[in-house]
Order: C-alpha cells, then sequence, then structure tokens
C-alpha cells in the first residue's frame, strides 16, 4: 500500500472523529428524549437516531480502521474473520443508505396523513410500525449481504482491488478482498448493486422530497384562513412540518452529493479505470465519509434539542 500524505491523513481524521463525535451527541439527545417519554415521543426521533446509529456504526467497523490503516498499522484477518468483515461492512453501508431513504419516505408519509382525525391515540401505532419498519430495514439487508460471506477472502499483503463496490469498500482493508471467480460475474454483482443499492435509492430520496415539499405548500394553501376552529391545530402544524422538511432536504441533499460523488467515483474505476484512479478512490473515501460528519452538524442547526445541548456544550 502507497503511503498516505499527511495532509489527507490529518484531514481524513478530522471527518472520521467528528462523525463518531457528532453521531454520538445525535443518539444520546435524542435517545435520553426516547427513553423518557417512550410511545409517546415524535417518531422521527426514532428514525433519527436509527440513522445517526448506522452512521457511528459505519464509522466505528470501517471508517476508523481505514484511518488505522493508513496510520501504519498492519492487521491481517484470517479467511474466516475476512467474510464476516466483508458481510458486516456490506450489510452497515446498505442499511445505513435505506434507513436514510426511510427517513424521508416517513416525512412523507406523515404530511399526507396530516389531518385533524390525528390525535394520540394513534402515537403507539404509529411507534410500533416505525420500528416494525426498521426492523425489516435492518433484517433485509442482512439478507442481501450474505453473497459478502461467499464471495470474499483474505488475499495478500501487497494485493490490491479490481473491482470497487459503494456499498463495502474503496480498496481492501484488513487483507480483505472480493473474490469472484469470473470478471462477469463480478460486474454483474457490483452493476447489480449499483442499481439495487446505489442508484435506487437515490431516485426514490429525490421523489419522496419533491412530493413532501410540494404537499406541504398544497397544505399551506389549503388551509391558510379558509377553515373552521377544528382545523387549528393543523395550522399549527404545518409550520414545523415545513421547518422538518427543509431538514430533511438538507439531509437528504447532502447524501446524495456525497453517494453520489462516491458512485461515479468507484464506477468511473470499475468501468473505465484510467490515469486519475488514485484521485477518484480518495475522492470516494472522503464523500463516504461526508455525510457521516457533516449529518449531525444539519441535525444541529433544524433540532431545537439537539441545537441546544450543542449550545451549552459549547459555553462550557
Amino acid at each position: 500500500m502507497a503511503a498516505v500524505p499527511l495532509v489527507q491523513l490529518a484531514l481524513y481524521t478530522i471527518t472520521v472523529v467528528f462523525g463518531i463525535l457528532g453521531n454520538c451527541v445525535v443518539i444520546g439527545v435524542i435517545g435520553e428524549n426516547a427513553v423518557r417519554e417512550g410511545s409517546r415521543g415524535p417518531s422521527s426521533d426514532i428514525i433519527l437516531m436509527n440513522m445517526a446509529l448506522s452512521n457511528l456504526l459505519v464509522s466505528l467497523v470501517r471508517n476508523l480502521l481505514l484511518l488505522m490503516a493508513d496510520a501504519g498499522i498492519e492487521l491481517y484477518l484470517s479467511l474466516g474473520w475476512c467474510r464476516f468483515f466483508m458481510c458486516i461492512w456490506l450489510w452497515l453501508r446498505c442499511a445505513n443508505v435505506w434507513s436514510t431513504l426511510f427517513l424521508s419516505a416517513f416525512h412523507h408519509y406523515t404530511l399526507h396523513r396530516l389531518a385533524p382525525a390525528q390525535n394520540h391515540s394513534q402515537g403507539s401505532h404509529g411507534f410500533q410500525r416505525v420500528l416494525l419498519g426498521l426492523g425489516l430495514v435492518w433484517a433485509l439487508n442482512l439478507l442481501f449481504s450474505l453473497p459478502a460471506y461467499i464471495f470474499s477472502k483474505n488475499g495478500e499483503r501487497n494485493r490490491t482491488e479490481t473491482l470497487m463496490l459503494v456499498t463495502t469498500t474503496t480498496r481492501p482493508l484488513l487483507g480483505c478482498v472480493w473474490n469472484f471467480s469470473t470478471p462477469y460475474i463480478g460486474l454483474v454483482f457490483a452493476t447489480t448493486f449499483l442499481v439495487f443499492h446505489e442508484m435506487l435509492p437515490i431516485v426514490l430520496m429525490i421523489v419522496t422530497n419533491l412530493s413532501s415539499l410540494y404537499t406541504l405548500y398544497g397544505h399551506g394553501r389549503t388551509y391558510s384562513g379558509t377553515k373552521p376552529e377544528e382545523d387549528t391545530l393543523i395550522l399549527r402544524r404545518i409550520p414545523a412540518e415545513r421547518r422538518a422538511a427543509k431538514v430533511i432536504l438538507a439531509l437528504i441533499t447532502l447524501f446524495i452529493v456525497s453517494w453520489g460523488t462516491s458512485i461515479i467515483s468507484n464506477n468511473h474505476f470499475n468501468f473505465n479505470g484510467g490515469r486519475s484512479v488514485e484521485f477518484l478512490l480518495t475522492l470516494a473515501r472522503f464523500a463516504n465519509t461526508g455525510f457521516i460528519a457533516l449529518s449531525p452538524v444539519v441535525l444541529a442547526l433544524g433540532h431545537r434539542r439537539i441545537r441546544a445541548v450543542v449550545k451549552a456544550m459549547l459555553v462550557h
């Protein structure tokens, strides 16, 4: 492995550490409120905590190990452990993508149910549905990650990867590499994951967020000064939902920029190669950590409770 430039190592260290600390703050603040309020609390907080948890796990299990490798710490795993870790890495990255989509889809669903009939008696059922949905996200992605256990092995110390998958890696780690029987099978596998786990979630995020914004402004036109007193609750909720939509839109935009950059860089390497390979893979690595590091900042700006805690931490 070529030596990593000191400036690049320093910048990558900052993004990884910032992502770990930021997501820990998000989990702590929202988790404390979730424990205190239980099913009475907003279901969106559970989804935000799940997204932050997936970000944190990716940072600890994958990005932190990459940072250690860049710092010169050499660790090489056996075949069994390589298969295990490749499966875990793939699982966490896929769950991270679909958890972010789940946030966007949930807010879209909530806006379409914005009506006077909503009351607190439905809160526990909504809470249970959210937990069930998140459970399915993690369970299904674990199932989809099993091929990583089959198509991976431990390589030699000077082994370089010839196929990059956004959902798992931008280069070998701990001596673990993909092991396809033929280049054709590898490209079919990479293309399948490119469409299903990388491009499809981004398209769905764009569609749901644009639809959410359209629905919000539709609610504003419908209820602005035209309804009797029973619609007062909705009139109060619309500004709050609009603020939430802006935060979620910022999160999804950040995710699309980060993830899209990584997709373009890695798949240019897969299908074209060329002289710019080293730059593209470096760009992909930073893009992979960009969303994890910056999403807590977006949440701190838009989430009142997190913003208050961060201000208190900065003051003291």
